[in-house]
């Protein structure tokens, strides 16, 4: 059924008449672009009572570079903005790139940072109702002896395999970002790392948003700032389609040398997965075959393939040696 249901409509011009509407409909549902959104709503999984389309806020769109020299994105800047500014081009390439290649040159005109970092996962039994953990249920449908899975998690595998579709996710955990959100009169400042949360935390959600939080912008810090980096989508399609992996670089050169270095996995766990064994192992070392070798050996150490997706380990070894061969 392609029919949506019936719902309240709010469009606020400020965020405090946005967090106004929140306190009066506790059930209320925020939509940015809405390309997430108006899937559940037309399959009828989701069916909420009254939806605050917070495009109007004019303070969350836009890109402003910071003092330390990165860069301050609102969240309801869309993806094209970001992968045609030139500040992001100069500063963090990589999210650029991350930003370009999602879904179509349609839908990047419409969604937003905000919507793509935040939204649900695309795990096909929990998007067609099925009553698994994340739906509150008592079963993964994706986890069972004749499950398809080929494009759930490697790691973190428990009660829920399903991963994160946001491309610009694996980027942002790359580069250290902070996201600001405004939840009752506070405005918190979560790092990426702890912005994207995995079932052990909450499995009903995949990031630290709670109802009535509005997520204002991501700051992204000057550290990385006109660094070498790197990013690499691999899916079915080059249009369209979700990632079946991807990798995310941000590295500091000394003449030949891996001075610092930060590198993170998607599509493989419930979040971006920062190869913490991959840095360790480069971090001060030149760029050779060996070394590249040596990071395709310890890239996916600890995965558990699923029934279909064991393509997925020599995809994730891969991904990680190109992304340090470009250093060389």
């Amino acid at each position: 059924m392609d029919v949506m249901h019936q719902f309240e409509l709010y469009q606020p011009s400020s965020i405090s008449d946005a967090q106004a509407i929140l306190r009066d409909n506790r059930d209320a549902w925020i939509i940015a672009g809405g390309k997430d959104s108006l899937d559940w709503f037309k399959t009828r999984v989701m069916q909420p009572p009254a939806v605050v389309d917070i495009s109007g806020i004019e303070e969350l769109h836009g890109i402003r570079e910071a003092d330390d020299g990165g860069l301050w994105i609102g969240a309801m800047t869309t993806l094209t903005e970001i992968a045609e500014d030139a500040m992001v081009n100069e500063k963090f390439p990589m999210l650029a790139k991350s930003a370009l290649v999602v879904a179509s040159p349609q839908i990047r005109n419409i969604a937003t940072i905000g919507g793509n970092v935040a939204q649900d996962t695309r795990c096909s039994y929990y998007r067609d109702g099925f009553p698994c953990y994340r739906a509150h249920g008592n079963t993964c449908y994706a986890n069972t002896p004749t499950a398809m899975n080929r494009e759930h998690a490697l790691f973190e595998v428990s009660r829920c395999v399903a991963i994160t579709p946001s491309d610009t996710a694996p980027a942002l955990q790359a580069l250290e970002a902070v996201f600001e959100v405004q939840r009752g009169n506070r405005t918190l400042e979560v790092p990426a790392a702890d912005f994207f949360i995995g079932p052990a935390i909450d499995i009903t959600r995949m990031t630290m948003l709670e109802r009535g939080d509005i997520l204002l912008g991501i700051k992204v810090p000057g550290k990385w700032a006109g660094s070498r980096q790197y990013y690499e989508k691999v899916a079915e399609r080059q249009s369209w389609d979700f990632a079946l992996g991807s990798i995310a670089m941000a590295a500091q050169m000394d003449g030949n040398t891996i001075a610092d270095i930060s590198i993170v996995c998607g599509a493989v766990q419930c979040t971006p997965r920062r190869l913490r064994d991959v840095e360790s192992l480069v971090q001060g070392e030149t760029v050779d075959e060996e070394l590249e070798e040596l990071v395709k050996r310890v890239a996916a150490r600890g995965a558990q393939p699923l029934n279909y997706n064991h393509f997925k380990i020599p995809l994730m070894e891969n991904l990680a040696m190109r992304a340090i061969r470009s250093l060389a």
